[in-house]
């Protein structure tokens, strides 16, 4: 079940510490040998959620038959803190996922995976490190409305409105988004921002902006070329999302939680 909330997930937080909690042109078609991307292949180093010392999720996660068709881009809308430690990155997908359990109401952390401005990587719902191994299925998450089943989502720590990220986290999100596309056989073009589906200004202007820099950067890895769609089949999703006003519900994981 999803719920209201789920559509205005992102929105600027205050406080010291506050943290808010197929393709046109395939140009990597499903199976491909994992050769010839080595980089990809390797991926980045992925704290588990026994690593960062998750809570059980308070239901059975949901794994379902089918491979990704994306991954989607968010911000997590709180402070550009400068501590990069891991202790930090820690804290925070801990916040994250109290946020999202006891404030949401949801079983677990919403997204797939957490990315920290310290360039940390974690899991963010359980198994979903698991299945991204295997290459084969998805875990049902809670990031984006309507692409919950058939997307994976990653949130970057920070808010990215009028600041771009720190050089080490953009060039990770880029390690973690080739590792995922090797390995559920998907182009550096099926990567987008949350508000190319739901109407908020998520991953935040600047890292929006940043997103055909990231595509690039991906492909790199993967060892491709990249060609954007002639046409852009979510074209129509991305106008509609703009022409509405942003919810003005915010969102944010209390200051204590990082405690």
């Amino acid at each position: 079940m999803t719920s209201p909330a789920q559509h205005t997930r992102r929105a600027v937080v205050t406080g010291a510490f506050a943290l808010a909690a197929g393709s046109a042109l395939s140009l990597l078609p499903a199976g491909r040998a994992r050769a010839a991307a080595p980089a990809a292949a390797a991926g980045p180093e992925i704290v588990s959620c026994a690593g960062w010392g998750a809570r059980a999720a308070s239901e059975s996660v949901v794994v379902l038959s089918n491979r990704p068709e994306r991954i989607i881009v968010h911000h997590t809308a709180t402070l550009n803190v400068t501590d990069y430690s891991q202790q930090r990155a820690y804290a925070l997908a801990r916040a994250i996922q109290t946020y999202h359990m006891d404030a949401q109401g949801w079983i677990d952390t919403g997204q797939h995976f957490t990315v920290s401005r310290g360039a940390y990587v974690m899991e963010g719902r359980h198994s979903s490190l698991a299945e991204l191994r295997t290459g084969k299925r998805q875990v049902r998450a809670a990031h984006c409305v309507g692409q919950n089943t058939v997307s994976i989502g990653i949130e970057n720590e920070g808010t990215y409105m009028t600041e771009e990220p720190p050089a080490a986290q953009f060039a990770k999100l880029a390690d973690l988004c080739a590792y995922i596309c090797d390995q559920y056989g998907l182009s550096a073009s099926e990567i987008y921002g949350h508000r190319d589906f739901n109407s908020t200004s998520c991953p935040g202007d600047r890292l929006y902006a940043l997103l055909p820099s990231l595509r690039k950067a991906v492909a790199t890895r993967l060892g491709t070329s990249l060609t954007e769609p002639a046409s852009d089949p979510f074209q129509d999703l991305i106008d509609e999302a703009a022409a509405h006003a942003l919810s003005p519900y915010p969102e944010y994981v209390p200051e204590r939680l990082l405690r």
